[in-house]
């Protein structure tokens, strides 16, 4: 189904359907009005960009930066990078702000544009807000000729970013073990960057989809079902892992030696195993992100914060309360001494540095960790539908511990469990989430809590 989202990160619509260079224009036009009026000096702006593999991204770049031209702003043209290294560029060369086209996991019909503000954040809910309605009205700040200012390029991104990751680790130690890794890049952003990064450290690569088209050879979420080739190629090449990434390279999936595919979860929970036996500080995940993170933080000393879903909210809680390590249980790891944001890049460096320095395999170093199932459910529902399921569910468990940070959080301490419910940011549907040691438990808690939303929803308003 043709839908075009727009939410806290900027984007996405259906290349063709939804998403046309008519409609690219009409945001950048939106976020070039936005920049001015929040522009502290008046001066000439420039905003960084650049874009992931996907074919349509040579088109939504001419639209993005044809219009930020005709703008006045200075564009600064960084090709096919990761999604972290446009948010680390944008830094390094002092833009005002910085545009990233990606669908992130999306399929292949699939674009969009990622706004980020000058520090490579997603702006806050005010500016996103504000942005949205200078979208709506269709505004625009065009230019006459004398204003125009000189586009540029900027090819360094890729060499900078694996410089600052390199920073985090012991390389001669991860060199002297010359690990043999299996990398899948899904023919994405991260191909030429990740293949550079493990070579560095010593790595024997074995690299599948490992060329920058675009031409996603399996569906490009990094989830166990889209896998199979990358956990059959570890088995055969007896490698000490598998990595994948998504188009963008903000994400990582985990391959353990035998060729088990053992969960996005635990690539945070791996890397922060790491960072805080090392740094004592704060942890920082959203509500929906597995509980071993608490276990690892409680074996080091170390505190966790929870946030509603969403990277944004991660990264202004971390940035707040100046956290050490932070992310999403979707394979999304933040170190802010890289990028204040999701990196597959750092997380495959700090993986790579606790199997250094730990001698132990992945799947010996994932037994050490408590186990949890997680089981998750979605329906359709719109967002008034969802309001009366939260507050339908929070009579329900009164009497539990509860977080209505996002949506609805229900912790149950006596058995290690919890389950969370609320309505999706980019879609008209309902996700259900439980944790558990047990499966069934798991599964028990999210059909106890969907009997309670179909009970509400069978009311009348």
């Amino acid at each position: 189904m043709d839908a075009l989202m727009i939410g806290v990160s900027g984007m996405r619509g259906t290349v063709g359907g939804t998403l046309t260079p008519a409609v690219l224009m009409q945001m950048s036009a939106a976020f070039a009005a936005w920049l001015k009026q929040t522009s502290p000096t008046g001066k000439p702006l420039k905003v960084a960009f650049g874009r992931d593999t996907r074919p349509s991204g040579p088109f939504v770049r001419d639209a993005v930066l044809a219009t930020l031209h005709a703008s006045g702003i200075q564009t600064i043209d960084l090709d096919i990078v990761t999604t972290p290294t446009v948010a680390i560029m944008t830094r390094l060369l002092e833009a005002d702000a910085g545009i990233v086209a990606t669908a992130s996991h999306n399929p292949i019909d699939w674009n969009g544009v990622k706004l980020l503000t000058r520090d490579g954040v997603a702006p806050p809910g005010e500016a996103v807000k504000r942005i949205r309605e200078l979208y709506d009205a269709h505004e625009s700040s065009y230019v006459r000729v004398a204003e125009l200012q000189q586009p540029t390029r900027n090819m360094e991104g890729h060499s900078y970013h694996i410089r600052r990751v390199l920073e985090l680790v012991d390389v001669l130690g991860i060199s002297s073990k010359r690990f043999k890794v299996v990398l899948d890049s899904v023919n994405g952003a991260g191909c030429v960057p990740t293949h550079t990064l493990l070579s560095k450290l010593g790595c024997q690569v074995v690299h599948i989809n490992g060329e920058p088209t675009g031409r996603f050879a399996h569906e490009p979420e990094p989830t166990e079902g889209n896998l199979g080739g990358l956990c059959s190629e570890v088995k055969r090449q007896r490698a000490v892992c598998g990595l994948a990434q998504d188009p963008d390279a903000d994400r990582l999936a985990i391959v353990d030696e035998h060729g088990s595919y053992i969960g996005e979860e635990y690539t945070l929970a791996l890397c922060a195993k790491w960072v805080l036996s090392k740094r004592k500080g704060i942890a920082v995940a959203n509500l929906s992100t597995s509980r071993m993170l608490d276990d690892i933080a409680a074996e080091n000393g170390a505190t966790v914060l929870r946030t509603p879903t969403g990277e944004a909210n991660v990264i202004e809680a971390m940035l707040k309360h100046n956290a050490i390590i932070g992310g999403e249980g979707n394979g999304g790891v933040i170190d802010p001494r890289v990028v204040p944001g999701r990196d597959s890049l750092t997380g495959i460096a700090l993986i790579m540095q606790l199997m250094s320095a730990t001698g132990k395999t992945i799947s010996q170093l994932v037994n050490e960790i408590p186990r949890y199932e997680i089981v998750k459910t979605k329906f359709p529902c719109g967002r008034e539908d969802a309001e009366r399921a939260v507050r339908a569910i929070h009579g329900a468990y009164a009497r539990e511990t509860i977080d209505m940070q996002d949506g609805i959080r229900i912790d149950f301490e006596a058995q290690r469990a919890w389950v969370n419910a609320r309505a999706s940011n980019t879609e008209p549907i309902m996700r259900i989430i439980a944790e558990a040691p047990e499966k069934s438990v798991g599964e028990k808690l999210i059909a106890d809590v969907q009997s309670v939303v179909e009970a509400a929803l069978q009311q009348p308003t």
